[in-house]
């Protein structure tokens, strides 16, 4: 080695071993200075061969390197490696395997040296390889740690000497840098670059579990660091050990969780350590922080395949709370420009999903299944929305399935607006794919019919206008929009202007802006309904009123433009035109007018009251000369008195619009008589259907005005909406009541006299005569409609407007007038047969038929060759006439003209039609004498009445039905007062109210009512699961034709009415008890089936269906607003649609096991709020759960008693083949027990003293009802000990509730409890003596013994007061399920 030393001055490029290190850099005076060869004069020479014996370990070191060919020491910067490397590691190796005292020496000297922080980061740092000059390679470090036999030592002592370097800051360096512009001064990361990558690992497993151990002491940025580096640094061998590692370091630091995933990422696992690694991160999916959800979310997805992709998307739907964050989280976490990180979070998890979705149809595809199969709206969350707008996003092949899928499940209540609302709740800067993505799916849902479907899509439409506050977005909303609004079908431009409505009323500042947007709806008026009209002129009569006090002109043009739009259309002679006027009027009217809007700035100079009196004098004026638009008019006022409550001074003005109603239409009587008996056209005339009889002071004067009429503008056909103004008028000034014109609904009408409708009568009449007799008629039918309509409202159930004795006076009037209505309608359809007339309108409808005012004769010969053809009747099929055999001697209408039963009415045509066609025409006379053929009774053929064939079609008059005023839902429920009033309706037994029991037990009859509920098609698929199919036409057909409709209504109202959705249920329910009745009476014929071909199976399968609607009714979340805000009306609903639930589900007792174990013990018993609803039966809530109590209850014991039947057939053993059918009947009874003492149990949970009294109540019942079995118990009780012992000890439980109930009852002198125990005291003694008696009489090996009970309360405290009684019964009076005791006896 001395031999090598060269002096300083010589020129060749070698450079010594020990040279003199720069001076600016010292090590440290303990090595350094030691270590260092002296160059100066003074010691020319270097020392001899003692000296190199007393070499320092570092001394060694550098020798042993320099003899390898590297200069350790170079003062130009790191250490210099040799060319050619390969060499030098394998010289190194060869030198340290052939002696291990130079290896250790290399080891020790090597440690010593790198104890000086300069000294560890020049050998760190990349290092010159010689011939190279500048060019950097690999460090010395690093090129040692690939010489095999000291790589494990080597590797040791980095990671020994790295947390000696935990304390540097990694931000910061010692000179002020940051660490990213000084790499080299942090050591620990230079140690850890020398760990990875390495060529080779001696001891892999030695090596990992160092560095595991050093990494759980490490600082967090760099145990970051190190974890992420991990794929880097070990091999494949030890990948088991890291993972399970790396878990527990997971588990105390969720911090760490994303460079875990990364490292979990980048390592070669095999299948059983990948699935190892799932699992970690699925755990993590609750506990880490938000941030860190798309590194956890992106790994997952990106893991998945075929066999585990369905449990990754599972558990990420289960875990991931993806519904936006609190006020609190924003706060937290907000940055310098005000941006929430929780919010950039949430896009980042929605970038994080949307590029793991992306080309991976496997995906998509499981993802699908996996919202398809779930069925419960509960299980839905709001992460399922977005899934399926990113399938949408990325799949267009899918994006068919996607729309299919969001209509199923809204329609099926598990999508509800809650939930869009969280989905894009706080999202500022949604990416504009995501908005076309959005606007994409309403628009198909505002395509839809359904109109569950149609909401939801409006609703999206008002969230995005809503969350979305930047122009661009807004105006692409309103964009799609105005596309449905031009789409041109009636139900996506109806939805689109609801969108517009409410936006309209939400976000009218917003919309004014972009008002020039808006008014492109204009263009589209002329093709609107009358409905659609109504919504676009509120749009615009919104905006124009909330601004119009602004200090921007948008509001003030967009009212005058308005106010001149709406009076060009006014004075429009063309109809549509001014219908659209007339409704843009009637609309400003309705919002300025309204007592609730008089803070409205005024729209002009004059105030808004004088305004809108302006506006309805225009109307009319421009309405007096035409018909139909005044109608219209009149309409469109009415249906504002119905919504709002208009100014004094509009209802002053509207008020003398019906002063005039008494003079034009009405006129006065003497005595029940026509004062003035002037004939029309020489047309007699009389009173008819006169219910007031003398008394009467007036009388409708229809037949002269209908004179008039002919030549001018017709008052009669302004005549039924003018009533219903008049009546509007009326209620406001009489609180609601009629009593100011309840004179109307009794008066007669002066109509043609009876005699003109005989059939020579008829022939001799003129044109013109029969003209006015037939609009008479006309005009008579929808008056009485409409008092139908006015005054059936002032006698259902809700109204308490008038006393009970005005309502008994009313009904019989009302169900009088319904009768007088079906006759005339029948006589009108037959005078339409012989001598067809085109009727004027009265109830315009614009979409439906053209425009037309009946005001000339020449419209009559295009009615004559319109029905030309269908008027001949063949000779040879006249049918046989019935004489009239009255023995009633007056003169009056009814003797002439009988009016037809209610049960003819269901026969008549348009309503009901026959299967069968009649044989004989059905005479309105009652008397079933035939006509004599004789000569001498054809002289008196014209006083003959007309006979008016009442079961054959009316298809004359259903023609033209759409001209008639329509009958309000209202007037036919005083048909439910029939019974109440029958023998008061009329003296005219034949026009008497049948009862409809006896009325459905007609075969003919009930066929007739069911063929009007068949839908348009009976799908095969509804009979899925039968055997035997009903064939068409016969009664089962019928019947599950009318339940398939019914059906169809029912799925409708679900989507909107809860209250109409349990009507139509119980309908049902009536439909299926129908068909019992039907069999019954069948069966009851002559001792035989008289309808064999009635498919038996049907009742089961009917039932079957109806428990299945009855319970997803039952699942389906009721307002308060939509059961009439009553509790009690919403309770005796529910109780009603429980019933028929337990009834008819597949298995009651299975039904009523999991209601009383797992659905009502969640009730809470705290206030009667109905918000607080169960997640699987929203219709159970605290205010309901006492209905839910008594019904599950009695129907417990319904079933129990069924059993006890059962029972008694089969009580006497018959041989082993009953073995299997008493256990069953033993275990249903168990069954039977348990839900009882579930039900009994409920009592300690909930305080209410209803609850209390049913269980006390219905406890004694059940033990009175078990009690009839014990004979049986006792007779198997050798063969099934151990069952029949059970239900005695489980109905153990429930006594003793019960007997705690008693008690505290009691002391608390309950008296709702009280009047009830004595009876199930009693009721619990005698079951005691039997539990005794079977015990004693059997040889059971079991003994029986009592003991006195401790008085606990219901939470199983001991009660203070007897709390000295003796411990010996302690564990007889004991509440675990083991204990054998029996009420207070005990058996063992």
């Amino acid at each position: 080695m001395l031999s090598r030393k060269r002096s300083s001055k010589s020129n060749t490029p070698f450079v010594p071993p020990f040279a003199q290190p720069p001076t600016t850099k010292l090590l440290k005076p303990t090595t350094a200075a030691r270590n260092e060869p002296t160059t100066s004069s003074a010691s020319p020479e270097p020392k001899s061969t003692p000296l190199l014996q007393s070499q320092s370990p570092i001394d060694k070191m550098v020798s042993l390197l320099a003899d390898a060919g590297c200069t350790l020491i170079n003062p130009a910067g790191p250490p210099c490696l040799p060319s050619d490397l390969y060499k030098f590691r394998q010289r190194l190796d060869g030198i340290f395997s052939r002696d291990s005292s130079l290896r250790s020496q290399f080891l020790k000297g090597f440690s010593d040296y790198i104890s000086s922080t300069f000294n560890l980061r020049r050998v760190l740092l990349p290092c010159h390889q010689d011939g190279f000059g500048s060019i950097r390679r690999d460090s010395f470090v690093r090129l040692l740690l690939l010489v095999r036999s000291i790589q494990q030592d080597l590797l040791d002592m980095l990671l020994e000497k790295l947390p000696e370097y935990f304390d540097v800051d990694p931000g910061v360096s010692s000179c002020g840098f940051s660490s990213s512009s000084r790499v080299d001064e942090d050591v620990a990361r230079l140690i850890l670059n020398q760990l990875r990558w390495l060529d080779f690992l001696v001891n892999s497993e030695a090596f990992v579990e160092k560095l595991l151990q050093v990494l759980t002491i490490c600082p967090h940025h760099l145990k970051k660091e190190i974890i992420g580096s991990l794929p880097e640094i070990i091999g494949d061998q030890n990948n088991t050990s890291v993972v399970n590692s790396l878990q527990q370091m997971l588990q105390e630091d969720s911090s760490i969780v994303v460079p875990v995933l990364d490292s979990f990422s980048n390592l070669n696992l095999d299948d059983l350590l990948q699935d190892q690694v799932i699992m970690i991160a699925l755990s993590c999916i609750r506990t880490i922080d938000i941030e860190h959800i798309p590194y956890l979310l992106r790994f997952l997805l990106l893991s998945t395949n075929t066999s585990n992709s369905r449990r990754i998307i599972s558990k990420i739907r289960e875990q991931l709370k993806f519904v936006g964050a609190s006020h609190t989280q924003v706060s937290q976490n907000s940055k310098l420009k005000g941006i929430s990180v929780v919010h950039n979070t949430k896009a980042s998890i929605l970038d994080a999903l949307r590029s793991s979705l992306r080309f991976k149809n496997i995906l998509c595809l499981e993802i699908l299944k996996e919202l398809k199969s779930l069925d419960e709206a509960h299980k839905h969350k709001v992460i399922d929305i977005w899934l399926l707008i990113l399938i949408f996003m990325n799949c267009e092949t899918l994006q068919k399935s996607v729309e299919k899928l969001f209509k199923k499940k809204i329609l099926d209540g598990c999508f509800q607006e809650h939930m869009f609302e969280q989905c894009i709740h706080g999202i500022k800067d949604l990416p504009k794919d995501f908005l076309t993505t959005f606007v994409s799916l309403a628009a198909y849902m505002l395509a839809c019919k359904e109109q569950r479907v149609q909401e939801f899509g409006v609703h999206i439409y008002i969230c995005l206008f809503e969350e979305l506050c930047d122009a661009y977005s807004r105006q692409e909303v309103l964009g799609a929009l105005l596309t449905h609004v031009g789409s041109g079908i009636h139900f996506e431009v109806s939805a689109a202007l609801d969108a517009m409505v409410k936006l309209a009323s939400k976000k009218s500042q917003e919309l004014i802006s972009l008002s020039s947007h808006i008014n492109g709806i204009l263009d589209y008026l002329e093709g609107f309904s009358v409905e659609n009209l109504h919504k676009v002129y509120e749009v615009f009569i919104r905006l124009a009123v909330s601004d119009h006090s602004s200090s921007q002109p948008y509001g003030c043009s967009i009212a005058n433009e308005l106010l001149m739009i709406l009076r060009k259309q006014i004075n429009n002679s063309d109809l549509m035109y001014k219908k659209m006027g007339l409704i843009g009027t009637l609309k400003i009217v309705s919002y300025i007018a309204d007592t609730n809007n008089s803070s409205l700035p005024p729209l002009s100079q004059r105030s808004n009251y004088e305004e809108a009196v302006e506006l309805l004098k225009l109307s009319l004026d421009s309405c007096k000369q035409m018909s139909l638009p005044l109608i219209l008019f009149y309409e469109e006022l009415v249906l504002t008195l119905q919504s709002k409550t208009l100014h004094p001074v509009v209802m002053e003005w509207i008020g003398k619009q019906v002063v005039e109603f008494e003079s034009v239409y009405l006129c006065d009587l003497d005595s029940g008589n026509l004062i003035d008996q002037d004939s029309s056209q020489g047309l007699e005339g009389e009173l008819w259907m006169n219910l007031d009889g003398d008394i009467s002071p007036i009388c409708l004067n229809i037949l002269p005005l209908v004179f008039s009429s002919i030549r001018l503008t017709s008052t009669l056909q302004v005549l039924p909406t003018k009533f219903i103004l008049l009546s509007l008028v009326e209620r406001s000034a009489n609180q609601g009541s009629l009593g100011g014109i309840d004179a109307l609904l009794g008066c007669p009408f002066h109509l043609p006299s009876s005699k003109l409708f005989s059939e020579l009568s008829w022939q001799s009449l003129t044109v013109k005569q029969k003209q006015i007799a037939i609009l008479s008629l006309y005009y008579a039918s929808n008056w009485m409609r409409e008092l139908l309509n006015v005054f059936s409202t002032q006698v259902v159930k809700e109204c308490d407007i008038i006393s009970q004795a005005t309502k008994e006076e009313m009904i019989p009037k009302l169900l009088k007038r319904l009768r007088n209505l079906v006759f005339i309608e029948c006589l009108l359809d037959n005078c339409l047969k012989q001598h067809p007339v085109l009727l004027p309108e009265l109830c315009p409808h614009w979409e439906l038929s053209p425009v037309i005012e009946f005001d000339h004769a020449g419209d009559l010969e295009k009615m004559n060759q319109l029905h030309k053809g269908s008027e001949g009747i063949s000779q040879n099929k006249k049918r046989n006439r019935a004489k009239s055999s009255s023995p009633l001697a007056n003169s009056n209408i009814e003797e002439k003209l009988r009016q037809p039963t209610i049960v003819d009415t269901w026969k008549k045509a348009g309503a009901i039609p026959s299967q069968e066609t009649p044989k004989d025409d059905v005479l309105v006379t009652s008397s079933k004498n035939k006509q004599s053929e004789s000569d001498e009774n054809q002289a008196d053929n014209s006083n003959v009445p007309l006979n008016i064939e009442i079961s054959a079609p009316v298809k004359y008059l259903e023609a033209q039905r759409y001209k008639f005023r329509p009958l309000s839902f209202d007037c036919l429920t005083i048909l439910t007062s029939v019974e109440n009033n029958e023998g008061s309706c009329c003296a005219d037994p034949s026009a008497e109210m049948l009862n409809l029991t006896d009325v459905l037990k007609e075969k003919e009859i009930l066929s007739d009512i069911l063929q009007a509920f068949q839908p348009m098609e009976i799908s095969g698929c509804f009979f899925q699961g039968m055997q035997l199919i009903p064939s068409p036409g016969n009664m089962d057909y019928l019947y599950s034709g009318a339940y398939i409709f019914l059906v169809t209504v029912f799925d409708e109202a679900m989507n909107f009415s809860f209250t109409l959705a349990s009507e139509v249920l119980l309908t049902l329910e009536l439909l299926v008890t129908s068909i019992h009745m039907f069999l019954d009476v069948s069966l009851c014929e002559n001792g035989k089936d008289a309808c064999p071909e009635f498919s038996k199976e049907i009742v089961p399968f009917l039932c079957n269906k109806l428990g299945s609607y009855a319970q997803k009714l039952l699942t389906q979340k009721c307002d308060r607003d939509d059961v009439d805000r009553s509790l009690k009306t919403k309770g005796e609903m529910v109780q009603k649609i429980l019933r028929i639930y337990l009834t008819n589900c597949q298995s009651t007792s299975d039904s009523l096991n999991e209601l009383a174990c797992s659905v009502l013990p969640q009730v809470s018993s705290s206030g009667t709020s109905v918000d607080d609803d169960n997640p699987t039966f929203p219709t159970l809530c605290p205010a309901t759960m006492t209905v839910w109590y008594r019904v599950m209850h009695e129907e417990n014991i319904s079933t129990l008693n069924k059993l006890v039947k059962e029972i008694a057939v089969l009580e006497k053993p018959r041989g082993g083949a009953e073995v299997e059918s008493l256990k069953s009947l033993l275990n249903k009874m168990l069954q039977s027990v348990n839900v009882f003492v579930s039900l009994i149990s409920v009592c300690r949970n909930n305080d209410k003293v209803s609850v209390h009294a049913m269980a006390v109540k219905y406890g004694g019942k059940f033990i009175d009802s078990f009690l009839k079995v014990f004979d049986f118990l006792q007779a198997q009780f050798e063969m099934h000990k151990d069952l029949i012992l059970n239900l005695i000890k489980e109905l153990q439980k429930a006594t003793r509730t019960i007997q705690t109930l008693c008690s505290e009852a009691k002391g608390s002198k309950q008296t709702a409890i009280t009047c009830k125990i004595p009876a199930t005291k009693r009721s619990m003694e005698r079951f005691l003596f039997h539990v005794k008696g079977l015990l004693y009489a059997t040889p059971s090996g079991c003994s029986f013994w009592m003991g006195n009970l401790k008085h606990k309360d219901l939470t199983g405290q001991i009660v203070s007061s007897q709390a000295y009684l003796d411990t010996q019964n302690d564990d007889i009076n004991n509440d675990d399920a083991a204990d054998p005791i029996v009420e207070d006896q005990t058996a063992e």
